[in-house]
């Protein structure tokens, strides 16, 4: 082809097809490239928790750190008690039962206005 037409020019690029890659960005404006090519999603999955990731070391203290004791003082989300108004003593909801005029913010400060 180039014999019979001097002012073309073939270039054949081999292995030049994009391989798969990720990029990893640091706070400290640092750049990691990992290669994905020929790597199952298990392998790669591994690969960046190895690399990237904790120790489990670090991560089982994490975990022991954030677990709540059993203390019967704790109340909300994953504790024995949901609201502070199922421990006894404490005020009921005021959404079951209304509260007394002497314990609302609206009813107090306009009581507060009129006395001044």
């Amino acid at each position: 082809m180039q014999y019979k037409n001097p002012n073309v020019q073939v270039v054949t690029l081999r292995n030049m097809t994009p391989s798969p890659f990720i990029t990893c960005y640091f706070e400290n404006s640092e750049k990691m490239l990992i290669d994905l090519d020929s790597k199952g999603k298990d392998d790669i999955l591994e690969h960046v928790v190895k690399v990237l990731g904790k120790p489990k070391d670090i991560l089982k203290e994490e975990a022991q750190a954030m677990e709540i004791k059993d203390n019967p003082a704790n109340f909300g989300y994953m504790c024995e008690k949901a609201c502070i108004c199922e421990i006894p003593g404490q005020i009921p909801c005021p959404g079951a039962v209304p509260l007394p005029f002497h314990m609302r913010g609206k009813y107090k400060y306009k009581m507060d206005e009129l006395n001044d």
